[in-house]
């Protein structure tokens, strides 16, 4: 089982506060071990080896820019994720989905237990997933497809309805939300985990569904946020987590971010300009020293 350290984030919203637990959140998820980096072998791509380790193709390509994500090289290294800053709300309970980074984290009902995270597919351009708090309303176990009217108008050669079956794109299992329009469900399309792929649904790897379906209820509170942005305070460390967003000015949102929690005197600005082109979805350094 690999296991995926997940960091607590600096405060909370609206807090100045710049305490944060310096234990690690450790959950057990994905297989494959408790792996770092991969060597490449003959035949695979950076899009197996993301379902392989549990991460989204955004997140093994933003941590490896310079592999070629469908041909590396026999032999590459490649980075696997291995760590996240939690997203900055006010209360970590439910299910929490940033859509910046494109993961999704299931908080447990009592505290100090431990986290589920999974990577997820997200709306495709003018079919935005939206932000708020919802809540699960309905568990759909081999649901059926009722296909839209706009999307029958974009593929008429659909049925009104797709059974459950291996080619329903819901997959195995769904949850809908308080939105109407919106499911959190699985996918007969793996590839599309860490994609904006979706008509608006958030979208999850066929054996994470499964494993979030069985442990929420109905009644489950739904936030969803987008923050490309998260820093944390860990062991006396002060770590920036960066994630790719078209038409942000990332350093600066850095900037704003450490500024609101008082931390803008402990950061290196060099080491901040850096993780903010960098754009590698991981939690980076930038204790100015």
């Amino acid at each position: 089982m690999r296991t995926l350290a997940v960091l607590f984030i600096v405060g909370g919203a609206g807090h100045g506060q710049t305490h944060a637990s310096g234990a690690e959140v450790v959950f057990s998820q994905g297989a494959g071990g408790a792996v770092a980096v991969h060597t490449v072998a003959p035949g695979e791509s950076l899009v197996e080896l993301a379902r392989r380790y549990d991460v989204g193709f955004n997140e093994i390509t933003a941590a490896n820019p310079r592999i070629d994500p469908f041909i590396p090289a026999v032999g590459t290294p490649v980075t696997i994720p291995g760590s996240a800053l939690l997203p900055d709300v006010p209360v970590h309970s439910g299910i929490v989905v940033n859509l910046a980074e494109m993961r999704l984290y299931s908080f447990p009902p009592r505290a100090g237990d431990a986290v589920d995270t999974f990577p997820v597919g997200i709306g495709d351009e003018g079919w935005d997933t939206p932000t708020g708090t919802y809540t699960i309303i309905q568990k759909i176990a081999d649901p059926a497809w009722h296909v839209p009217p706009s999307i029958r108008r974009q593929r008429p050669e659909l049925p009104p309805v797709v059974p459950p079956g291996p080619d329903n794109p819901l997959g195995a299992r769904a949850l809908r939300l308080s939105l109407g329009t919106v499911l959190i469900h699985g996918t007969n399309h793996p590839y599309g985990i860490g994609r904006k792929v979706s008509h608006g649904c958030i979208h999850l790897y066929p054996e994470d569904i499964d494993r979030l379906f069985r442990k929420v209820s109905v009644g489950t509170r739904v936030t969803i946020v987008r923050q490309p942005v998260k820093a944390a305070v860990v062991n006396g460390r002060l770590l920036v987590e960066v994630h790719d967003e078209a038409g942000c000015d990332l350093e600066q949102e850095v900037i704003d971010l450490l500024a609101e929690k008082a931390l803008l005197a402990r950061a290196d600005l060099a080491k901040l300009a850096a993780a903010a082109k960098a754009r590698s979805g991981m939690p980076t350094d930038i204790t100015r020293t």
